[in-house]
Formats: structure tokens, C-alpha cells, sequence
């Protein structure tokens, strides 16, 4: 009798409810999870947080090493550049451009591609043909080089980068929404929908929304990763944000020529791009694991 009590209170839950229980036993998910979060916050309240502007200069402490250092000076924790530039500064502001503009991109995608990718999926005849070949010759160019094609096009810059990305981003999104709808359209329960004279936008709304949205999270922290890098690529290859943005790529670029004699100016964008990727997979990697196991119950 307490097992059926224990079961029927489990039943009882929420599916996101449920969804958290599984997610939360996962632990590397959970820290990249409290990562990403963090991360967010950051690229928030990084202009209200930062001691310095991120372009001050103080004449006084060019090339000084993180305070830790002998050499260091507590006034900048993570040292400064070669114009005295205060690093965790510009590290700090950075977080605004690195990881949330490429949230943004992915949000951004994520909304035209579950939009697009819906269309695809419940189309049929010519238009469902030109879609899916259109997808085909799109997804076999890599994101970065579809995006350099689109920066050769648009000119470089950072918000032309951000357009680039989602441009670059789309296919692979619509491809996999297009999959999932057209998985599901083939499914019992939407049989039954039509049989009861359900229309489209109630079948989408009611049937197969609610069996896809958390494949959708998926996609996005897929996304997110891929954007993440994208837009630090072009940046470290000056095709994206330029100088003196502090673009955690740029930031690469910028100081790659200090790399033996001020190696923290390298390092620290170049950690903080690994722990900004690794969360998004951590999250990503825990979603999908959820997922295989809910779909084995």
C-alpha cells in the first residue's frame, strides 16, 4: 500500500517535475548547469560589476601578472595588458559579447527554426521536395565556413557576425525540428487527433508540442555550443568583432603576441571559452540523457 501511495505521489508531479528529479542526479550536468547560470549572470551585470572601464590605461602597471604573482598588484586580481588595461575587466565585459550575444543567436534560431522547421514538417508535395533538397545543400557546408561565406558577403563586424551565426545556425535547427515533427505526425495519437476533426494548429499545439519542447532545450544547447565558438572563431580570425572589443576572441587575436611574455592575456579568455562551451555541453549532454531515459520508461 506505501508503494502505491509512493508511486501515485510521483504521478502526481509536474513534467518538468519529474524531469528536474532526473536531471538534478546527474551531476556533471548539474555544475555545468550552476556554470551556465553564472555565465549569465555575468554577461548581465558585467558593465555594473567591472572595477575598471574596459579601455582605461594605467601607465603605471603595463604587463603586470595576476595579483597571486610575486609581481603581481592587488588592484588587478587578473593582471593588465600591454596598454595597462585592467584584464578581469575586459574578461568581464567580454562575457557580454562571447556568451550572450551568442544566446542570442541561439534564441534567435531557435525561434525561426522551430518556426521554419514546423512548416517543413507538415508540408507536402513541391514545397516539402524544395525545402528538404534546400536543407541538403545547406547542411553539407560546416557552420564556420557558411558563416565566413556570410561575413565575406555582409563585411565583418560584430553584429554582422551575430547574423552570420543564425544564418549558419538555421539548417541544422530546421533539419532537426522537421525530423521531429514528421516523427511524430506518424505516431498513433495524431491519427486519433484527425480522426476527431482536430485542425493543424490544434494538433500542433496540443499533440506534438508538448512531446518535442524538451528535444527543442536539446537542440538549443547544441546550438548555443556551436555558437559559442563560431562567434569566438571569427573573432579570433578579426572577421567578427574588432579591436577593441572586448570579444573574448578578439581578445585571443589581439594579444596572441604576448603569448611567452604575458601569457595570462591568452590563458584566461581561452579558459573562460572552454568553461563557456563545456556548461553548454554539460547541460546539453544531461537534457539528452533525461530524454534517453524517458523514453526507455
Amino acid at each position: 500500500m506505501a508503494k502505491f501511495n509512493l508511486f501515485s505521489e510521483e504521478s502526481n508531479k509536474s513534467p518538468l517535475a519529474r524531469f528536474w528529479k532526473k536531471f538534478k542526479t546527474n551531476h556533471p550536468a548539474l555544475v555545468g548547469l550552476w556554470l551556465f547560470i553564472a555565465l549569465v549572470l555575468l554577461a548581465v551585470t558585467a558593465p555594473l560589476l567591472a572595477p575598471y572601464g574596459v579601455n582605461q590605461q594605467h601607465s603605471d602597471a603595463l604587463l603586470l601578472p595576476p595579483s597571486w604573482h610575486d609581481a603581481g598588484d592587488v588592484r588587478f586580481l587578473l593582471g593588465t595588458d600591454d596598454l595597462g588595461r585592467d584584464v578581469l575587466s575586459r574578461l568581464m565585459n567580454g562575457a557580454t559579447y562571447t556568451f550572450g550575444l551568442s544566446v542570442v543567436a541561439a534564441l534567435i534560431t531557435t525561434v525561426i527554426g522551430v518556426l521554419v522547421g514546423t512548416f517543413a514538417g507538415i508540408s507536402k508535395g513541391i514545397r516539402s521536395s524544395f525545402l528538404n533538397h534546400l536543407l541538403d545543400i545547406t547542411l553539407s557546408i560546416p557552420s564556420l565556413l557558411l558563416a565566413i561565406i556570410i561575413i565575406a558577403i555582409l563585411g565583418p563586424g560584430l553584429m554582422n557576425t551575430v547574423w552570420a551565426i543564425i544564418l549558419a545556425l538555421l539548417p541544422q535547427f530546421i533539419h532537426s525540428v522537421r525530423n521531429l515533427i514528421v516523427e511524430e505526425l506518424n505516431k498513433d495519437y495524431i491519427t486519433a487527433f484527425k480522426l476527431d476533426g482536430a485542425s493543424n494548429w490544434h494538433i500542433l499545439a496540443r499533440g506534438i508540442f508538448p512531446n518535442i519542447y524538451e528535444h527543442i532545450v536539446v537542440i538549443f544547447t547544441m546550438a548555443l555550443s556551436t555558437a559559442i565558438l563560431d562567434i569566438s572563431a571569427l573573432g579570433f580570425l578579426k572577421l567578427g568583432a574588432q579591436p577593441p572589443t572586448t570579444e573574448w576572441g578578439a581578445i585571443l587575436a589581439e594579444n596572441l603576441g604576448l603569448i611567452y611574455l604575458a601569457p595570462w592575456t591568452v590563458g584566461l579568455p581561452g579558459v573562460l571559452l572552454f568553461l563557456a562551451v563545456l556548461s553548454t555541453n554539460l547541460v546539453g549532454d544531461g537534457l539528452r540523457q533525461v530524454l534517453k531515459e524517458r523514453k526507455a520508461d
